[in-house]
């Protein structure tokens, strides 16, 4: 049975001696993901930082996963595992709906899907990246990943990108899954502004486009924070073989980058995000360059700043715009 618990106490725990220490939500969505979410669980517990509660959104499950979570429920108390129905409207949406629950309190608060197995020192290393940047401002931290199968054997790595995250480069491409993420109030607060009726590409795309636009910091970490487990029920994979790049070329010929951007641009007019200065100007040259015709579109791109983090993404963003499908 879920728990639907409205009221909950002070976002910060204090120590012995008086200090408060940062807390921490971990936000997860389920739907039929019994079969590996024992060990995400396991690997919630053993985590070195201790301040954290799990909010979980699960969104008509069938399986054995309202079973399962009613298992951690009563070995970990009803304040420490909370879950609600969730709203059936997709794997974004699902996650948003947590992010604009006025129950979820804290002061960071952290994706999970329920598949992966996080390493010990994930949310330690997370929260030390944060905790001593400004608080008035968006802040994000997130990591690369370590690819397992489907019974946990390591089968290789996510990308590892070199040029440093930034709205220039957010526009056309996110580098680093929810999974992994790690934002502040600031960013939350942001976040609760898109409406549920708005449609959402990916909620860590939608995460790192605003944080950085918004004058935020995106702390990107080259060492993995968890096992990333890969399977034929993954909603979004990795993506880093050869066939998942002749699959991206496809979207590109397609047009579903355009759409992608589309809906990310959209979300961004559509809410009161205070984007900077910069960031505005990125912008305006961005949409130019999606508009006009192919020599001002080139120039209009390239005025932009906008990048991918690879040459080979460089190359396909130029193609797209020369195709008019950015």
């Amino acid at each position: 049975m879920l728990d639907q618990i409205e009221e909950q106490g002070s976002s910060a725990s204090t120590t012995s001696g008086g200090t408060a220490r940062p807390t921490i939500a971990i936000l997860m969505c389920t739907f039929n993901g019994g079969r590996f979410l024992r060990e995400q669980f396991d690997s919630f517990e053993t985590q070195s930082l201790t301040d954290w509660v799990l909010y979980i959104s699960d969104d008509g499950s069938t399986d054995t996963t309202l079973q399962i979570i009613d298992e951690y429920q009563s070995r970990w108390g009803a304040r420490r595992l909370i879950c609600f129905e969730g709203p059936r409207a997709g794997f974004a949406q699902n996650f948003l709906s947590l992010i604009r629950r006025s129950a979820v309190n804290a002061d960071y608060f952290a994706f999970s899907d329920q598949d992966d197995v996080w390493l010990d020192d994930k949310l330690s290393r997370a929260l030390s990246a944060l905790q001593y940047l400004p608080l008035e401002r968006p802040n994000l931290y997130c990591s690369r990943t370590r690819l397992v199968n489907e019974t946990g054997s390591v089968i290789g790595h996510s990308p590892l990108f070199h040029k440093p995250p930034s709205f220039f480069n957010a526009l056309v491409q996110s580098i680093a899954g929810a999974n992994t993420m790690l934002i502040n109030d600031s960013a939350r607060r942001i976040l609760k502004q898109v409406p549920p009726s708005m449609g959402v590409v990916a909620h860590d795309w939608l995460t790192y486009l605003l944080v950085s636009g918004c004058g935020g910091q995106v702390i990107y970490d080259p060492q993995p924070s968890l096992d990333y487990r890969q399977h034929g029920n993954n909603l979004i994979g990795s993506q880093t073989t050869w066939r998942d790049r002749v699959r991206r070329l496809g979207g590109l010929w397609s047009g579903q980058r355009q759409a992608w951007t589309d809906a990310n641009l959209h979300v961004m007019e559509s809410i009161d995000a205070p984007l900077t200065v910069e960031a505005r100007t990125t912008l305006m040259h961005f949409k130019r360059g999606r508009s006009l015709g192919l020599p001002t579109r080139l120039y209009e791109i390239k005025k932009s700043g906008v990048y991918r983090q690879t040459l080979a993404g460089s190359l396909s963003l130029y193609l797209a715009a020369c195709m008019g499908k950015v």
